[in-house]
């Protein structure tokens, strides 16, 4: 995989134990090659420098890491390593809760409040021996689709310190591109995993709604029906194995599935009998033109791994933007802070002032009419799967902008919508409830990665793994770095 200048992209990989997949720091502690202590020691110090320059911590836990670390090298000392990561660092989004840690959701109306319970995907993880090293940067609410936040400011990418993370789990995709621990948990309404994910270039896993729970937390009273909780990993087998932990039911959560624990196999193989629908644009998304390119070698990629792949897509509305997304995702918005006045919101940001303004100015009729149509593109899905197995999109329609902007307004010539018209191919998912994962597959002109999404059935994740693992071998993305060393630049706290 190279460049869009046609140059090969394998520049130096860090040299610190935070780099490594949970895979690998596992099979380190049997090995007794490291204890868990190094490991943490190692990260933190990966995230105080990537903090410097992207600004990806909202709130270091990093005292709390070093204790539990300890406590784990002691038990390695004298036994075996129990739990399936154990001593793996780990980051979380700052809209799902940790007990006794600040949760500001971005938002500085949240000022003070601090969880008194872990989010089940928390507990999960706690019990895995999962090592949580900081709380991660995010706009307010999950709102858009960067995280910048009048909390913490511009969160930037790795790759590029002037050009955004994307989000809302920017500080997870971020932090994880930069070697930070190889796991970080996000969410997702309207492609908060996917998005910053294929801007930092790194795989990002969007799970059936409902099999992960996310209670409690921010992320269900604010996007109710739309929120997904998710991985965000540098390899296809990390996101598998943190799905089989945090996936579960959770009577807290209305949404929840009871889905039996499962496990997920990622060895790589042929896709022999694998039917591939493939859209470049859904039939009226603007994509840029190297998005586009990419697009086309993924899907010979997955072609020379046996898939069999044809032009084939779900049909969608080209109005479902205006006349399904937003009347949904934006009056769920402004449920979540009807308690709210004009003196509470007067700190927020001014687009996020006019989102909810907006949420409010829907009926319940339009709500209804929204979801009627929302029961359409699911049936749109449905039918789309009597034909193939899975289908698979640009993951984003450009790569990342400029640090500090909400969005472009235009791609190739075309006006899109700035806040959602430049990710045409991550909401209607979530519309429809489906699992989706994005994985990189090249970059653009100037070095900025490029994502390719994979989108399944309803349960039907380990689909996914298995086209997402194949094309991991034939494409082996996590031997990728961003080219600027973090040292570089600064000013990932800067408001402007």
């Amino acid at each position: 995989m190279t460049d869009g200048s046609g140059r090969t992209a394998f520049p130096p990989a860090p040299t610190g134990l935070g780099a490594l997949s949970a895979t690998e720091i596992m099979a380190g502690y049997r090995r007794k090659a490291f204890t868990p202590r190094d490991v943490i020691d190692d990260t933190i110090a990966a995230l105080e420098a990537a903090d410097e320059t992207c600004n990806v911590v909202v709130t270091p836990m990093y005292e709390q890491a070093r204790a539990d670390a300890d406590r784990l090298t002691r038990e390695i000392r004298v036994g075996e390593v129990k739990g399936s990561l154990a001593g793996v660092p780990i980051t979380i989004k700052d809209l799902v809760f940790v007990a006794g840690v600040p949760a500001y959701a971005g938002s500085p109306m949240n000022k003070g409040f601090v969880p008194e319970a872990d989010a089940a995907v928390v507990s999960a993880l706690k019990a895995s021996g999962a090592i949580i090293t900081c709380k991660t940067t995010t706009c307010e609410s999950g709102y858009k689709l960067t995280a910048d936040s009048p909390v913490t400011g511009i969160t930037r990418n790795p790759w590029n310190p002037g050009r955004t993370s994307g989000g809302s789990s920017g500080g997870a995709a971020a932090s994880v591109a930069a070697g930070c621990g190889p796991i970080a948990i996000g969410t997702d309404g309207v492609g908060s995993i996917r998005v910053p994910s294929s801007f930092c270039g790194v795989f990002g896993l969007k799970p059936t709604f409902g099999l992960v729970p996310r209670s409690p937390g921010f992320s269900p009273p604010s996007w109710a029906s739309l929120a997904h909780t998710g991985p965000i990993t540098r390899t296809v087998a990390d996101a598998a194995l943190t799905l089989e932990i945090i996936a579960g039911y959770d009577l807290r959560d209305a949404a929840s599935l009871p889905a039996s624990a499962r496990r997920f196999n990622t060895d790589a193989g042929r896709l022999d009998g694998i039917r591939i629908g493939a859209s470049a644009d859904l039939g009226y998304a603007a994509v840029s033109p190297d998005v586009c390119a990419a697009f086309g070698k993924a899907l010979a990629i997955l072609d020379s791994c046996g898939a069999q792949v044809t032009m084939d897509g779900p049909g969608l509305d080209p109005g479902i933007l205006e006349h399904t997304l937003k009347p949904i995702a934006f009056t769920e918005q402004a449920a979540a802070v009807a308690s709210k006045s004009a003196t509470d919101l007067a700190s927020s940001e001014a687009d996020y002032r006019n989102v909810v303004s907006a949420g409010r100015r829907y009926s319940g009729t339009d709500y209804i009419e929204a979801s009627y149509r929302r029961g359409q593109t699911r049936s749109a899905f449905v039918k789309l799967f009597e034909r193939v197995d899975v289908l698979v999109t640009p993951t984003v329609a450009v790569t990342a902008f400029e640090a500090g902007r909400i969005g472009v307004d235009t791609i190739d010539g075309r006006k899109v919508d700035p806040h959602l018209g430049w990710s045409p191919f991550t909401w209607p998912v979530n519309l429809a409830g489906l699992p989706a994962a994005t994985l990189p597959c090249g970059f653009d002109r100037d070095g900025m990665p490029i994502g390719l999404q994979i989108v399944a059935s309803w349960l039907d994740e380990p689909t996914i793994f298995r086209i997402a693992a194949a094309f991991e071998q034939a494409q082996p993305w996590a031997k990728f770095w961003p080219r600027l060393a973090l040292r570089e630049g600064s000013g990932g706290r800067a408001k402007g």
